[in-house]
């Protein structure tokens, strides 16, 4: 069993990512984003949450693009980690060295100035992030959501959810009473042991019909029932790919907080998605083009 035990605090501590991964053998589309992944730290310039419930290894800015220059990877979806809380001084500094390149998603709260998300919108945030995991806190009450929809709507922000196993199922007539569009995290993280028909996969099915919810098809390696294979992962994403190829999205999730046992290497999981696309159109519209849209890049390519 993996070590968990934490620092001082007693925060549980996370392994550190592949120290470097493998050039891809798949060539990725110009324009490529990673629309998931994240920051941490430094911490002596931007501290992590005293209350965080995990305390991950660093890894600032700098080296997010290094990893994204090895896998031809040219913009990015820094989603805001729950062990920064809701200081964005870290995501804003990345967000303003991406120079256009870089969106963010952001965790607030009811006590979340609107002169606050104002300020994020006009950096480069796109999106809420709720999170239904207990490994990351107490979920948000159904007057929080309201608070925080509410909070957002005025930037047409998507809602970014973080579910696992039954979780997406669970809160199903909750996304649907969403008036912004929900953005899915890592194909809900739904157990693969259940099958591919399981109530959890039905319902994420269902939403993507709803023609309002997207899907990020990260976290193969997060799902795989039998790690380091990622076949059956890799089987749920193309499905989700043929049901709803406009509002698919792809990520790295470097890098891999929480993980513990498996750790991969993210040239294997770029390389995943030639197995889950069909083709080059595929590739495009899942790199490219879904993300252009969902994240309000510039339609006329990253800054130089």
């Amino acid at each position: 069993m993996t070590d968990t035990s934490g620092p001082a605090g007693g925060t549980p501590t996370c392994p550190p990512p592949v120290a470097r991964p493998r050039r891809p053998r798949t060539r990725l589309p110009a324009g490529a984003c990673d629309s998931h992944c994240h920051i941490f730290g430094p911490t002596h310039t931007f501290p992590f949450a005293p209350g965080r419930t995990f305390t991950p290894p660093e890894a600032p800015r700098e080296r997010l693009r290094e990893l994204h220059r090895l896998l031809g990877l040219e913009r990015a979806v820094i989603v805001q980690s729950a062990c920064h809380g809701t200081d964005h001084s870290a995501l804003l500094d990345a967000l303003e060295a991406g120079g256009g390149r870089c969106r963010g998603v952001a965790i607030i709260d009811s006590t979340t100035p609107p002169e606050e998300v104002r300020r994020l919108h006009e950096a480069g945030v796109r999106g809420a992030r709720l999170h239904f995991t207990p490994h990351l806190g107490s979920a948000p009450s159904e007057e929080e959501i309201r608070s925080v929809v509410g909070l957002v709507r005025p930037y047409d922000w998507h809602i970014a959810l973080h579910v696992q196993g039954d979780g997406i199922a669970d809160h199903e007539e909750l996304v649907r009473s969403i008036p912004l569009p929900v953005v899915v995290d890592h194909m809900a993280r739904v157990d693969l042991r259940d099958g591919p028909e399981s109530r959890a996969v039905s319902a994420l099915r269902g939403l993507l019909q709803t023609g309002r919810v997207w899907v990020k098809i990260s976290g193969a390696d997060r799902l795989a029932t039998a790690p380091p294979r990622m076949d059956d992962s890799a089987e749920l994403a193309r499905l989700l790919v043929t049901d709803a190829p406009e509002r698919v999205v792809w990520g790295t999730d470097f890098p891999h907080p929480n993980t513990h046992g498996f750790m991969p290497d993210d040239g294997d999981l770029t390389d995943l998605l030639s197995e889950i696309a069909s083709g080059s159109a595929d590739l495009k519209r899942i790199l490219v083009d879904n993300p252009t849209r969902c994240f309000d890049f510039d339609e006329t390519g990253p800054a130089s």
